[in-house]
């Protein structure tokens, strides 16, 4: 595979995404509809997700392709794919709070390789290069010819002072719980697949999720966060989390910069 492309083409159109994501946004109203499962979907969402579908389709016919909005219909037995949340955060979005992101990425063999994470409230771009580094470009952002990147890597923890990062919206006592094992210098709260980023640009040390999280929500962010020298493990064995679950729905798990001890009780 021509990565060095797959990226060029996965930058595009996460910006692309993100400019129609924007229009909904910065409009005076926008639709919200309940899902199947009770989760909200927005214009933007269903908008996002056309626009990324459509482009990967064409670019990459022979590859598989599995998104949020059209969950119901996949029905996958491949270890490659790529992998879509349109608009991850959608609750930031609704609330106008800006921590919302347009995630793609490409999973092999269970590991999500290459990513791009695009928060276009925030102005912040992640991904991966062709060759699986990590990197952050700063705007503007033009579409065929990135600015200046810079490489990314995550920190050196302190394990007597630790930076934890973690929901903005679904952080609870269990959660907090897990959390207080640590000695925590900091603690700030992030909305969507942002929460890998600040891990992987050093500005948190460890990201635990102990609730309910999908494939498409943490892939893209994972593969920026192993490009950057980080890893995502289970919570339950602490093996690494692998991707192509037969329902892509994900257990437990901790984002971390290597060097905490993910074994305290």
């Amino acid at each position: 595979m021509d990565y060095d492309a797959l990226m060029q083409t996965l930058r595009r159109l996460a910006l692309e995404a993100g400019d129609r994501i924007m229009e909904i946004y910065q409009s005076d109203d926008f639709d919200v509809r309940s899902k199947s499962d009770s989760s909200p979907v927005t214009e933007a969402d269903e908008a996002a997700d056309a626009l990324i579908s459509a482009g990967l389709r064409s670019a990459f016919p022979d590859i598989a392709l599995v998104t949020e909005e059209q969950s119901e219909t996949h029905n996958l037995d491949v270890r490659d794919f790529l992998i879509v949340d349109p608009l991850d955060g959608t609750k930031e979005f609704i609330h106008r709070r800006g921590d919302f992101t347009v995630n793609i990425a490409l999973v092999e063999k269970g590991v999500p390789t290459r990513g791009v994470v695009y928060a276009p409230a925030k102005d912040r771009l992640f991904y991966t290069l062709g060759d699986g580094q990590a990197v952050e470009e700063a705007g503007p952002f033009d579409k065929d010819t990135p600015g200046t990147q810079s490489s990314i890597h995550v920190s050196t923890p302190d394990a007597s002072a630790l930076m934890v990062v973690a929901s903005k919206s679904h952080r609870d006592q269990a959660t907090d719980d897990y959390i207080n094992r640590y000695s925590v210098k900091d603690s700030k709260s992030a909305g969507s697949s942002l929460k890998f980023c600040l891990v992987a640009t050093g500005e948190a040390d460890f990201y635990p999720r102990l609730g309910r999280t999908m494939e498409w929500d943490t892939a893209a962010g994972h593969a920026v966060l192993n490009g950057a020298g980080g890893q995502v493990m289970r919570l339950d064995d602490l093996k690494p989390l692998a991707y192509g679950k037969p329902t892509f729905a994900n257990p437990f798990f901790v984002a971390t910069a290597p060097g905490i001890d993910l074994t305290k009780v």
